[in-house]
C-alpha cells in the first residue's frame, strides 16, 4: 500500500468514530473454490447429462447463458432462477456435493478473532443466503448480523442497501468501515452512501491505493503494542 495513502487512512481513522466493520463474503473473507466449483464445474456437468452433451459443449452454453444475463441484473446471483432456467431439477445435491470446496483466506480466522474483541462485525454480500450461510458456516460466530442485498433487499449492493444496512445496525455511514472486492459494488457503493471503504485486491496488480489483504485493515484498526 502507498505510504501516502496509509498515513491519510490512519488520519481519517483517528477523526472518526468507527463501530461497525462489515465484509464482502467471496473473494473476501472466503475463497471463490465453491462458486466456482457450483458455476463452473457441477452445472455444466449436470446439463451436459440431462442434454446428452460433451462437456465442452455444456460449458459453452452455459457460459453464453449466463453472459447473457450480466452480473447487473438479480438473477445472476439466484441459483433457484438458473436450476429453473436451465430445467436441473432440484440444486440442493449440487450445494451439497460441493460443500468440500468452502474455505477461507490464511489470515482470515486471526483477523476476524482479533477485530471481533473491538468491533462489531457483519457481512455484507450479494450472494443469496442459502449459499452464504454455506460459505460462512466455519466462521459465522464472528459476525453479529449477515446481509445479503438479494435475499434481503431484492438489489444488488447499490447505495441504498449500505444505507438501509447502517439504518438495520443503528450506526452513521461515517461508523462503519466495508471491505470487499469488488471495485463498483463493494467500494464506489459504498463509498458514495457514505461508509468509510476499502477495496482489497488480493493480486496486488490492480490498485496501488487498495490493501492487499485482512492483515493490512488489522494493522490500521488495531496497532500494535
Amino acid at each position: 500500500m502507498d505510504f501516502r495513502f496509509l498515513t491519510m487512512i490512519i488520519s481519517v481513522f483517528q477523526m472518526k468514530q468507527i463501530e461497525l466493520i462489515s465484509f464482502d463474503a467471496e473473494g473476501t473473507v472466503v475463497t471463490p473454490d465453491f462458486s466456482e466449483a457450483i458455476w463452473h464445474e457441477a452445472i455444466p456437468a449436470l446439463y451436459a447429462q440431462k442434454k446428452g452433451l460433451d462437456i465442452a459443449q455444456a460449458r459453452r452454453h452455459i457460459a453464453e447463458e449466463y453472459g447473457r444475463i450480466g452480473d447487473q441484473r438479480l438473477e445472476w446471483y439466484d441459483i433457484e432462477y438458473w436450476f429453473s432456467c436451465l430445467d436441473l431439477g432440484s440444486s440442493e445435491p449440487v450445494i451439497q456435493s460441493c460443500l468440500d470446496k468452502i474455505g477461507h483466506y490464511p489470515e482470515v480466522t486471526e483477523v476476524l478473532s482479533s477485530l471481533a474483541s473491538e468491533y462489531r462485525l457483519i457481512v455484507a454480500s450479494g450472494t443469496p443466503l442459502k449459499l452464504l450461510h454455506c460459505l460462512l458456516r466455519d466462521i459465522k460466530p464472528y459476525f453479529v448480523r449477515i446481509f445479503s442485498s438479494v435475499s434481503h433487499y431484492r438489489q444488488l449492493k447499490s447505495p441504498g442497501f449500505y444505507l438501509k444496512l447502517c439504518e438495520e445496525m443503528g450506526v452513521k455511514p461515517s461508523q462503519v468501515i466495508h471491505v470487499g472486492d469488488n471495485w463498483q459494488f463493494d467500494f464506489l457503493n459504498a463509498q458514495q452512501a457514505g461508509v468509510n471503504a476499502f477495496y482489497l485486491d488480493r493480486s496486488g496488480r490492480n490498485h496501488q491505493e487498495s490493501l492487499s489483504d485482512l492483515i493490512q485493515l488489522k494493522s490500521l484498526l488495531i496497532p500494535p503494542i
